[in-house]
């Protein structure tokens, strides 16, 4: 291989270059298809049974993608003016392209203000713009009802909330269905090939109106968030939902890639420059870097293949092992010329590409072994990380060895380039202590490796989505806003079946005429209920006689004085913040009862004579069709700080099943915090299970390589020292791993890996030419330990310029790699030549001759 290379690099570098330029050209015209995407599909575990579950219960009781803008006026909003201006942005809201229906205290159903009885509600549903309304009596209604406040109004009555219900596509979600149905078949059995080919032809499909829904999703948030810039004069706006959680990540990250890709970009090249103080030092690399991005991004858009949240940084790890090759290149020709000055410029390369093809190679398959670890992890998007990472490395070192040389070959030798001073002091300096105190430095890796595994005991997989933004930011305030005035942001719905035996029964008992017919006669005394006698007498032949059918296990009073039973207890916890319900439905039905609780006829007469309006917002969203499910619509807290989803799920399932007598098979809990808790949870097992499976193929991998088991032992050792100090810190700082930190760990083995096999490979050739252990130490160091320490220098001095974003991942993402790339390389240049110093797995004076060449 490294000979063909040769053959055509060193002869015809021209063409080389040519041929490259061609190549990279041809993929930079697919670069403008690369596509973003930041949709809530594309973060989700595809074969998680609760993602099916959870989209049937959404078309079942609607869809919570929806805004919630707040609205606070800076005097009373029920005042004229206030009033007037609510009215105008609620048209325009509902105006904007994309959105299907505003919802605010200007629409909903008032039943108190004042009074009406239930033949006045059914002519005519009073809303606050009814000209009967009394706004005194409706601002007491908004604040206190159980159905309208901390949902459209704070308990204070200064902030309002609109609710903006975004249009879905139906042929998306219609295709989305069909595929995750075959793919829930697919765990179970094996499809057929009929059937293989329609879900190919299912996510081809998805894949292609995708981008389309998220672009005309963001464009609708974009102006909605223009159309508010306009009110921001006469009130206070914030604005939040998962839609706009969902927009602002792809805004945050895509801001992040084009302005501090840029900011790195110059700083590399700055830093390259002040180490290597040569202008083809500097463009070769950085070229080489840049047509390694270009080619990658044009292989993602050619192939329709999106780039997540989680992926988008890939370019920055493209520059980061690309910069780690090319220096690596450039310091053993240095080292060449040094000891060669005279030699040709062919001469120099040739033995460069010899010297560092082996240790490269063998760098670049384990850090793809690091990546594809990723693979177990289930999160798609984590998955495709893990495949792009590996084709880039394979992309990298392609054009390291051909796009870098053969340009090298284009420039004249000049005058040999000392070492700096500098870097010889400090590498020098670094050998010394390895040989002089090896016993001290030991245990100070051992403390190190000791407060790490304690800060890996730290480690949590939970994440609020608010803490991926500084709380400057807007989409930060909005969420503090909605928390704080409007009773909570993530949404979980608790699902309520009927008990199975209430199915199981061969027959109903129906309820007592007779019983039904006294009970009829205590409401003879309302006046409105004497036209729905006849109504009455006819649905009087089963549990709850109404159009919900004979069967309804839960529209009865009994059952829902259970539903009650646990809304009050959801609304007990603390991470809890507003609760909707029959529960809810129930209070309202009491105030149009004159304050009497309704019971099972009541029910049944009411239920068959509401206006829809009034049906659609009291039952519809908390009561199937049938009357054997319900769902209580919880909102949890985003901003506490307390909240464990793992464990608020898990309490609520068991108090409910012990304490409340539900069955275990009656209760279902659902929805984005579910899901996303299913993801962190599949993150945490998956993290361990690819650091396991990638120590060990690395450590078979360094087997094959270096043909010892105590050379391979000692490489492996530095490596799981630099995970566990990485996620050790994470730990202690508290940062949680979640969908975006997970990568952290690959990143760091594939950047230890790189360190250990040069430090090795260059180790063993200085031993097998003296037998000395400590000799090769001190050349290994003033070698190779330069190009290790110069990689480090540039990649973490160049990442800490990510500090600077507003988007907490991407701190993360720079503060850690540089950490790892430090790291990596003080355990490579101090630990491993400890252990090697200690264990001699060479051999004890091993002489020249019996030492093999790799």
């Amino acid at each position: 291989m490294l000979r063909s290379l040769q053959r055509l690099i060193l002869a015809r570098p021209r063409l080389t270059l040519a041929i490259a330029a061609t190549v990279c050209g041809g993929f930079g015209f697919f670069a403008t298809q690369f596509q973003l995407d930041a949709s809530a599909d594309a973060l989700l575990l595809e074969a998680d049974p609760d993602l099916r579950y959870y989209r049937e219960i959404r078309s079942r009781y609607g869809s919570d993608d929806f805004l919630i803008i707040t609205y606070t006026a800076p005097q009373s909003l029920f005042t004229n003016d206030s009033l007037e201006r609510l009215q105008q942005l609620r048209a325009d809201l509902a105006a904007v392209d994309g959105v299907s229906q505003v919802t605010s205290i200007l629409d909903v159903p008032l039943v108190a203000s004042p009074p009406v009885s239930l033949d006045e509600l059914q002519k005519n549903v009073p809303t606050l713009l009814s000209q009967r309304t009394d706004r005194k009596l409706a601002e007491k209604e908004l604040t206190e009802s159980s159905l309208y406040r901390q949902l459209l109004m704070s308990l204070d009555g200064k902030t309002t909330a609109l609710l903006v219900s975004l249009e879905r596509n139906p042929e998306y979600d219609r295709l989305i269905d069909a595929r995750d149905d075959l793919r829930a078949k697919r765990i179970d059995s094996p499809l057929s090939e009929a059937e293989s080919q329609q879900l190919e032809s299912l996510e081809a499909a998805v894949k292609d109106l995708r981008p389309l829904a998220v672009a005309r999703q963001g464009r609708s948030i974009d102006e909605v968030r223009r159309l508010l810039d306009g009110y921001r004069g006469s009130a206070r706006l914030a604005i939040g939902g998962l839609p706009m959680i969902a927009a602002d990540l792809l805004a945050f990250v895509l801001n992040d890639v084009l302005v501090f890709g840029a900011g790195i970009l110059v700083l590399l090249l700055l830093l390259l420059w002040f180490v290597f103080g040569r202008l083809r030092w500097v463009l070769l690399p950085m070229a080489t870097c840049l047509l390694a991005a270009i080619m990658m991004t044009g292989l993602l858009g050619l192939s329709r293949w999106p780039v997540t949240v989680v992926s988008a940084n890939f370019v920055a790890l493209l520059l980061i092992f690309c910069l780690s090759l090319t220096v690596h290149l450039i310091v053993r020709y240095q080292e060449l010329h040094i000891e060669r000055p005279d030699a040709d410029q062919r001469w120099l390369v040739s033995q460069t590409l010899h010297d560092k093809f082996k240790p490269c190679l063998f760098t670049a398959i384990t850090t793809m072994v690091a990546f594809a670890s990723l693979v177990v992890s289930g999160v798609r998007p984590v998955i495709d990380f893990g495949w792009l990472m590996v084709i880039g490395m394979a992309v990298v070192l392609l054009l390291s060895f051909t796009l870098f040389p053969a340009g090298l070959m284009l420039l004249s030798t000049r005058d040999p380039q000392h070492i700096r001073r500098s870097t010889a002091v400090l590498t020098n300096a670094l050998a010394k202590t390895v040989l002089k105190r090896p016993s001290q430095l030991l245990a100070v890796f051992v403390v190190i490796g000791v407060v790490a595994v304690a800060g890996l005991t730290r480690l949590e997989v939970e994440n609020r989505f608010i803490d991926n933004f500084k709380s400057s930011t807007d989409i930060y305030q909005g969420l503090v806003t909605i928390d704080r005035e409007l009773g909570g942001t993530t949404p979980l719905d608790v699902i309520l079946d009927a008990d199975p035996a209430f199915f199981a029964s061969a027959e109903i008992d129906p309820v007592d005429l007779a019983g039904a017919s006294e009970e009829f006669d205590e409401f003879e005394e309302f006046e409105e209920f004497e036209e729905f006698e006849d109504t009455a007498e006819q649905n009087a032949d089963g549990i709850t006689t109404t159009d919900l059918g004979a069967t309804s296990y839960w529209y009865n009073s009994f059952q829902l004085n259970r539903v009650a039973g646990v809304h009050r207890y959801l609304e007990s916890l603390p991470q809890v913040g507003k609760v909707l319900s029959m529960s809810t439905a129930l209070d309202t039905v009491t105030t149009i009862n004159s304050g009497k609780p309704p019971d099972t006829f009541f029910l049944s007469v009411l239920y068959a004579n509401l206006p829809p309006e009034v049906k659609s917002a009291l039952f519809d969203p908390y009561l199937s069709a049938d009357g054997n499910q319900v769902r209580l619509a919880v909102r949890v807290f985003e901003t506490d700080p307390n909240l464990r989803r793992g464990e608020l799920l898990q309490t609520i399932q068991s108090h409910l099943v012990e304490e409340l007598d539900f069955k275990p098979e009656q209760v279902n809990l659902t929805g984005t915090l579910v899901l996303y808790n299913n993801v962190l949870q599949s993150l945490y097992r998956s993290q361990i299970y690819s650091l396991g499976f990638v120590f060990l193929a690395i450590l078979i991998m360094f087997l094959g390589l270096f043909r010892s088991v105590g050379l391979a032992l000692c490489a492996l050792v530095p490596n799981v020292l630099a995970a566990v100090v990485v996620l050790g810190a994470m730990g202690l700082t508290g940062v949680s791993l979640d969908i975006m930190t997970i990568t952290i760990a690959a990143i760091t083995v594939g950047i230890g890996v790189d360190d250990s096999i040069h430090y090795l490979y260059r180790f063993r050739e200085e031993f097998a030419k003296h037998g000395d252990y400590r000799l090769a130490v001190e050349r290994s160091h003033g070698s190779v330990g330069r190009a290790m320490y110069y990689t480090s220098l540039i990649i973490a001095a160049g990442f800490s310029v990510l500090v600077l974003s507003n988007f907490w991942p991407t701190i993360y993402f720079g503060i850690f790699t540089s950490l790892a790339m430090v790291f990596a390389m003080v355990a490579n240049l101090a630990l491993l030549p400890v252990l090697l110093l200690a264990f001699k797995p060479l051999g004890p004076g091993v002489s020249t001759s019996a030492v093999a060449a790799p």
